[in-house]
């Protein structure tokens, strides 16, 4: 019984990292990972069971094998939630809270690639237009323009 509890402990600990082009909701275990990596995190602010746009975004672009397939090789996914119907955690709760204080975000979807450090590398990317490869060709315009000149 012993064992499976601490299976499951480490299932839930690691579920909320992004792995794989997967979308994480641990702050500290998304910049590790960028660090790590060297990736920078796309921080997804979202209201995915209530906001029309983010559903629209998630169902167009993000569930889409191109962003996903880019995700995974380029990007830490760290999506910061405030459903109305889904439960989560107060841990996770006062975090989303001080992210989105932190960003100054005013409305969802708002969207930034960010350093290892929480530093923004874009403006808000939000919703765009013309499905996941365009999606995709304009996060690769920004991470251009982020990188510094060699």
């Amino acid at each position: 019984m012993v064992a499976i509890f601490k299976t499951l402990c480490l299932f839930i600990a690691t579920a909320s990292i992004a792995i794989g082009g997967e979308w994480g909701t641990d702050w500290e275990a998304a910049k590790a990972q960028a660090k790590k990596e060297n990736k920078p995190i796309f921080i997804n602010f979202t209201g995915t069971d209530w906001c029309g746009w983010c559903i629209k975004l998630e169902n167009e672009v993000f569930s889409k094998k191109a962003f996903q397939e880019y995700a995974k090789e380029n990007l830490v996914l760290m999506e910061v939630d405030f459903p109305r119907k889904k439960k989560l955690s107060d841990e996770v709760k006062a975090q989303n809270k001080m992210l989105d204080k932190k960003y100054g975000v005013e409305g969802y979807p708002t969207l930034y690639l960010l350093d290892a450090e929480g530093n923004k590398i874009s403006g808000d990317v939000g919703y765009r237009e013309g499905g996941p490869e365009a999606y995709v060709n304009y996060l690769k315009e920004l991470l251009a323009k982020a990188e510094p000149a060699a």
